[in-house]
């Protein structure tokens, strides 16, 4: 089968001009990142080319997307070897694009509906060790930068923050008085998270030494992080910041900002931390979400017993 171009995207007035006001909802409603957005317009741009060229006309309306032509494209995502998660993140983009819809009274049911998802493997979460992520919390220098690294990875690492949160957290969000964050979450929720004592004297030597020094010469804002030029630091940049301690400790792991999220998750519950209390730090609407780190707490208890046990 031919591998579809991703260019090939027809003016569909149909289709498109539905999508500003999904694009909306996604950023007012259930405050999706820029990146889950960009994400979400490719994936359904993409599957608008597909159909189009599939059923050989210039504009596709939503009212002509069937379950026959979802799974055409289903087979055609498989045939071009893409991963069944990647696959169900796009079908996700997709079910929640004629969802909207529906609501809209654009379309009477929603065609996704009757087409299965690939089933996903279960994957436990990759977690540091302490003495990993003890590692990668001691390699930032006393540099301006370095203090905004220290403070950002004390901070990702004391709450368990998602990075978006991270980078939308204001001066005024924390206070190092009371130990404790106000965490703006998806769907606009607000949580208050404890900070610990590292994180909150990571943060004042960067709010007292660094952050002065990096924003002296730019615009004024309340950004707590900021970059070189003293402008707000972005989702990207705290990635980047993490890979380059990654990258100069040589972890074998594949380690992500997202990462340092699991390994809050997992060292509290190994440490008798109870499940809601976590779920409520996390920001995790169902239990459920929350209860995959018992899994990875379980193995760990198995290997534990196994290396221990004289009789295992």
């Amino acid at each position: 089968m031919r591998k579809i171009d991703n260019k090939a995207w027809f003016a569909m007035e149909n289709a498109s001009s539905y999508l500003p006001d999904f694009f909306l909802y996604l950023k007012v409603q259930k405050n999706s990142s820029p990146y889950t957005i960009a994400s979400y317009r490719a994936d359904i741009e993409r599957f608008f080319a597909f159909a189009a060229a599939k059923l050989g006309m210039n504009e596709v309306p939503p009212t002509a997307v069937t379950p026959i032509l979802i799974r055409a494209y289903l087979a055609a995502l498989k045939d071009e070897g893409y991963a069944r998660r990647t696959i169900a993140r796009k079908m996700a983009a997709l079910r929640s694009f004629f969802r909207h819809l529906c609501r809209e009274a654009v379309v009477a049911d929603n065609p996704f509906v009757a087409v299965r998802t690939p089933k996903l493997e279960k994957r436990l979460p990759v977690f540091l060790d302490p003495g990993e992520i003890d590692a990668i919390l001691d390699l930032p220098d006393r540099s301006n930068l370095g203090r905004r690294d220290a403070a950002a990875l004390e901070l990702l690492y004391a709450t368990g923050m998602r990075v978006g949160e991270l980078a939308g957290l204001d001066v005024g969000d924390v206070d190092l008085t009371e130990g404790y964050a106000l965490v703006y979450g998806k769907g606009s929720k607000e949580r208050v998270v404890p900070v610990g004592r590292k994180a909150i004297a990571a943060l004042k030597l960067y709010l007292d030494l660094a952050r002065p020094r990096l924003t002296a010469t730019a615009e004024r804002h309340e950004r707590l992080f900021v970059n070189s030029r003293g402008g707000p630091l972005t989702d990207r940049s705290v990635r980047r910041i993490v890979d380059k301690y990654v990258t100069a400790l040589a972890i074998a792991k594949k380690v992500s900002p997202h990462t340092i999220r699991h390994t809050f998750a997992t060292h509290l519950l190994n440490n008798g931390a109870d499940l809601r209390a976590v779920q409520e730090l996390l920001g995790h609407v169902n239990l459920s979400t929350t209860q995959l780190y018992t899994h990875v707490t379980k193995e760990r208890v198995k290997t534990v017993y196994a290396q221990a046990h004289p009789r295992a």
